[in-house]
């Protein structure tokens, strides 16, 4: 029994050692295939996000759009009571200034109504654009519950501002507002959205930032960081009567709707403007004297308003408007009646006579008198 013992432990130590041996083996060649594995991938580094260091971007998108707006402004300066039934009202003029954003390349510009509103809605108004242009502009309508006007312009090479497409504000986002604060020329700030109001039946919606809005910067543009209006600045509450870090702009979902309504409304009630001054229809007298023939017929004209349409469309003072459409010019009240009858940014085709030859000139009508004047 001692003997198959002895034996039993003499030949399971070479057993032991082939286990240890295969174990150790195998482990070695599952260490080879990871390596392998490890080597063959690819390292992973992870990007990590660089913070901004400039938004001028995206003021050098927005900034050509946003305008200044100067009105005169009408008020009452003093009452003095004539009679027991009569009072004697003295009034003053003053001018306001504030900002205005291009929406439309037609030459809408919208702004906070409290910019050009005086009394008796007197509108006087005078628009200077980025680039140094400065033109009168026409009020064509406004909506006092949200505060906004929409003037217009007879200017080219306008450049309207991008409007966001996503109608979200988050309390946090980063925004600028542009404009025109204490008439020293067109300046940004820079701040977070600091509160969204909701739309129900008691309050507007409005959009509360801490970025400064100074006296000059109403109806300017809040920006966002990729250069789109997501505002017009409206106001501010403060005690002294200089911003104190909060302000209030009507969002852009609210305020571009609005305009597109008020422009279709104003339209619809405003006849198409040629902006030219003419005299009396030509005869076969007058035709002699001006151009030494006498079949000459239709209206001369003395006087093209700068920027207006007519000058727009190449007419020019000495011209003749000898037709409009298909209506031949008979004497000055044909022709307003032919104007009359079209509405702002209808396009008519002008019949002209100048030095002999007869031209027809596409021209689009505006609202009221413009004239520009170069910085």
């Amino acid at each position: 029994m001692s003997q198959l013992l002895r034996f039993i432990q003499f030949a399971g130590w070479p057993v032991v050692c082939g286990v240890l041996v295969a174990v150790v083996y195998l482990q070695y060649q599952q260490l080879q295939e990871l390596a392998s594995l490890r080597s063959n991938q690819t390292p992973v580094i992870q990007q990590v996000p660089q913070a901004v260091t400039s938004y001028a971007e995206a003021i050098r998108r927005a900034a050509p759009s946003v305008v200044s707006i100067t009105a005169t402004s009408v008020n009452v300066e003093s009452v003095e009571r004539a009679a027991e039934d009569r009072l004697n009202l003295y009034l003053g003029e003053s001018n306001s200034l504030g900002s205005g954003v291009i929406i439309d390349q037609r030459g809408f510009i919208l702004t906070n109504l409290h910019v050009v509103d005086t009394l008796f809605d007197a509108f006087d108004t005078q628009v200077t654009l980025h680039d140094g242009r400065r033109t009168p502009a026409t009020v064509v309508a406004w909506d006092k519950t949200n505060d906004l006007a929409v003037l217009h312009i007879n200017m080219d090479d306008l450049t309207p501002i991008e409007i966001s497409e996503d109608n979200s504000v988050h309390v946090g986002d980063i925004v600028f507002a542009i404009g025109y604060p204490r008439n020293i020329g067109q300046a940004v700030s820079q701040g977070i959205v600091s509160a969204v109001s909701g739309n129900d039946s008691n309050t507007l919606p409005i959009i509360q930032t801490d970025a400064a809005i100074n006296p000059g910067n109403s109806g300017g543009a809040l920006i966002n960081t990729e250069g789109e209006l997501i505002g017009i600045n409206s106001s501010i509450v403060s005690e002294s009567g200089t911003f104190e870090g909060i302000g209030f702009a009507t969002p852009a979902s609210v305020a571009v709707p609005a305009m597109e309504e008020m422009i279709v409304q104003a339209i619809e009630a405003n006849s198409g403007y040629l902006g030219v001054l003419t005299g009396e229809a030509l005869n076969e007298q007058s035709s002699e004297l001006f151009f030494g023939v006498e079949h000459i017929r239709g209206i001369l004209v003395e006087n093209v308003d700068e920027g207006g349409a007519a000058q727009r469309a190449g007419i020019q003072p000495g011209d003749v408007i000898t037709g409009v459409g298909e209506t031949p010019v008979t004497d000055a009240q044909n022709i307003m009646m032919e104007i009359r009858n079209k509405k702002p940014g209808d396009t008519i085709e002008v019949q002209i006579y100048r030095n002999g030859q007869t031209f027809t000139l596409p021209t689009t009508l505006g609202f009221g008198q413009a004239i520009i004047i170069e910085p």
